[in-house]
């Protein structure tokens, strides 16, 4: 059977009541052909997640109803593996030995993580002087060094990405040692090895599992991700939700909530427009809500370029990965990737990444 988590905002509740409907839920479990599993219980945030092999959603709606009547305010289908990795367990914690209630197995445990998303950025002229399998090799060697960082700074979960890591922790702060090591590991490869250098951004987030978001934590995910792709290469990008301090050393931007807001409705409107070539400046500051004016004050300041130039760069990152995936020959990728005239965006390729995008299609093929 599937296994879904919910989400109970339940503001004002203890530990204690939360561990009566739990023990409520498992009394009713078998009427709706469900398995309770375990849940998460923050007093201070007032959020508890349950966890639940069901047959479908609304069997779990069903049991909630009938054992107690607290219905969650979202519920998503997840993987027990990634539920594990994130937060550390599918089951129930081992109760206390001197428990003040023998009965009771009271969870007071948060599901909140801070999540780091780790982008490698191989140099591309480093592929193209190297060769491919000797660029790969060297990104292999560091993707283990990464891992190794990662599992010594307290990571619940290492997953892969097309181009890097997603890392939980329950701690901010060893989130942010770890992303520093991480960095700072890459730095000093690139000082050593200048012609052989590999560009790696970082993102901090942190956030629920459960959000609107249909997958686990992929809200704060996403958010992570966001963050990374403004990142410089000596640099880590958090979210104004952590409350960490830039301690000297690598150099830590934490954004502003107003800058957060603006970054992420500005990529959400480019992930779903980014292809569309007549989607221009007028477009996206009227959908953002801002003048024109503004929206290139915003951009520069945040990004250190003009809204054109943002909006160039990731639609050549986009068809870096239409080549690599060889979505089509370059012309065809060209006009997919937003651009209308093929020369037009050889020439940015070109500019932006020191060879032509067929030069490219050959590392990759």
């Amino acid at each position: 059977m599937p296994i879904f988590m919910d989400r109970h905002n339940v503001p004002g509740i203890t530990a204690k009541d939360v561990a009566e409907v739990h023990q409520a839920d498992i009394k009713h479990q078998d009427e709706f052909g469900c398995k309770v599993l375990t849940y998460w219980f923050d007093e201070n945030s007032g959020i508890a997640f349950c966890l639940i092999d069901a047959p479908e959603k609304n069997a779990v709606i069903d049991l909630h109803k009938a054992a107690h009547g607290v219905v969650p305010n979202q519920i998503i289908e997840v993987q027990g593996n990634l539920v594990q990795a994130f937060l550390g367990r599918i089951t129930d914690p081992e109760k206390p030995g001197n428990s003040a209630e023998p009965e009771l197995n009271i969870i007071n445990e948060t599901a909140i993580r801070t999540i780091i998303y780790v982008e490698f950025k191989p140099d591309l002229i480093m592929k193209y002087k190297t060769g491919k399998e000797k660029a790969s090799g060297i990104v292999n060697d560091y993707y283990e060094q990464i891992h190794q960082t990662m599992k010594q700074q307290g990571c619940r979960k290492i997953k892969d990405t097309d181009d890097g890591f997603i890392a939980s922790f329950i701690s901010e702060s060893d989130a942010v040692k770890c992303a520093k090591n991480i960095l700072n590991k890459f730095i000093e490869h690139n000082r050593k090895n200048p012609s052989k250098e590999i560009i790696v951004s970082i993102g901090i987030s942190t956030g629920a599992p459960v959000t609107e978001k249909d997958e686990l934590f992929g809200g704060t995910i996403q958010e992570a991700k966001k963050l990374s792709y403004i990142a410089s290469s000596d640099q880590i990008v958090v979210s104004s939700l952590l409350t960490v301090m830039n301690t000297g050393g690598t150099f830590i931007k934490t954004l502003k909530p107003d800058e957060e807001k603006f970054l992420y409705g500005l990529m959400d409107l480019m992930e779903n427009h980014w292809n569309q070539s007549g989607f221009g400046i007028p477009d996206y500051s009227s959908r953002i809500g801002v003048s024109q004016s503004q929206l290139y004050r915003k951009t520069t300041a945040l990004f250190g370029q003009s809204p054109n130039e943002f909006i160039r760069g990731f639609r050549l990152r986009k068809a870096l990965k239409l080549i690599e995936k060889r979505k089509g020959n370059i012309s065809e990728i060209a006009y997919e990737s937003g651009f209308s005239n093929p020369s037009y965006f050889t020439q940015c390729f070109q500019k932006r990444f020191g060879l032509l995008p067929s030069e490219y299609e050959s590392l990759v093929t």
